[in-house]
């Protein structure tokens, strides 16, 4: 029997946001895009086949629109408190862009009134997608016992919109970037952190950061090395994993991947990801066969949970700081 499309609602249609509705409009046939919120309605959505689609200016008014199913949230953090907890009483399915929340409390609260509701939540950890990095994931016995880790993301200084910094409540670059490279030490290994030591070149709220320093310690013992900047140019996203019996070394940029064992050595290299578009299809895929989320909120929250005890260290000069993991 033929099913409908799923009815899907996408609040937040910047540059990234964009990213979402041009998939969900020419991508996916199996569901269809049937609103949009935006702080400016009247400009409505400038992209072939949006004709139809309906462009509100408050999130409120298109969670309670009987045509969307499930809801996808590309906002600042500061905004999605308030979305999760009016999606979760209108019991639909909600998909939210990293970070999940930009604090741990508000992350919290978010997995917890999901949980309680039973409602679907998914957090857009997007980098999980990416080929390089899956199949770094899937090769990870090669290297046996996990001993270290050093992961590098420097991402171009972009131009923001007034009032960019107050979206992300006043911290940068590790919310923005970094919060990518805080889920990978949890995908990878495997494994919880414990401690963090950080130091940034600013200190939020005064100034968000752009340089950060993080040295985190997982359960299992694996040592983490976090370099995360925004730099004038030279994007870089690279991975070292060192275990006992060799070593993994990543490029997502260039999307190659190479093992050094003790007296052998391969390459490979990948295609390149379409790592929104896989997202998407993983968060459809689990909504319409009532499947658990393949990334889930508490792994967002996680995350947030890690760069929240990452600022609290940076605060003390790089003090240690234990993560508090409560979900």
């Amino acid at each position: 029997m033929h099913r409908r499309p799923l009815g899907i609602g996408l609040i937040g249609v910047g540059r990234h946001g964009l990213r979402y509705a041009r998939h969900i409009l020419h991508d996916l046939p199996s569901v269809s895009l049937k609103a949009v919120c935006r702080r400016n309605p009247a400009q409505g959505l400038d992209l072939p086949g949006a004709e139809s689609v309906t462009v509100y200016g408050q999130a409120r008014a298109l969670i309670e629109d009987p045509a969307v199913e499930a809801i996808i949230v590309v906002t600042p953090p500061v905004f999605t408190r308030e979305i999760c907890k009016s999606a979760v009483r209108a019991r639909k399915p909600l998909l939210v862009e990293k970070p999940l929340a930009a604090s741990a409390a508000d992350a919290e609260a978010m997995v917890s009134e999901a949980r309680e509701a039973g409602v679907p939540l998914m957090t857009a950890q997007t980098l999980r997608f990416d080929s390089t990095i899956q199949e770094m994931r899937k090769r990870g016995h090669l290297i046996g016992r996990s001993e270290r880790l050093r992961l590098t993301s420097h991402i171009e200084i972009k131009a923001t919109t007034p009032g960019h910094a107050d979206g992300y409540a006043k911290r940068g670059a590790l919310l923005e970037i970094g919060v990518h490279m805080l889920d990978l030490v949890r995908f990878l290994t495997g494994e919880e952190v414990q401690e963090v030591r950080c130091t940034m070149d600013r200190l939020p709220p005064t100034a968000p950061e752009t340089v950060v320093s993080a040295q985190l310690t997982t359960v299992g013992g694996t040592a983490c090395v976090l370099d995360i900047a925004r730099v004038p140019e030279g994007r870089v996203g690279s991975a070292e994993w060192i275990g006992l019996q060799g070593r993994l070394q990543a490029d997502w940029i260039s999307r190659r991947l190479r093992w050094i064992g003790n007296s052998e050595s391969q390459e490979w290299e990948f295609s390149p990801s379409q790592t929104v578009l896989a997202t998407l299809m993983a968060f459809l895929e689990a909504v319409e066969q009532r499947r658990p989320m393949p990334i889930t909120g508490e792994d967002g929250l996680r995350a947030v949970q890690i760069a929240e005890a990452c600022y609290r260290s940076a605060e003390t000069g790089g003090a240690p700081v234990l993560v508090d993991r409560r979900s």
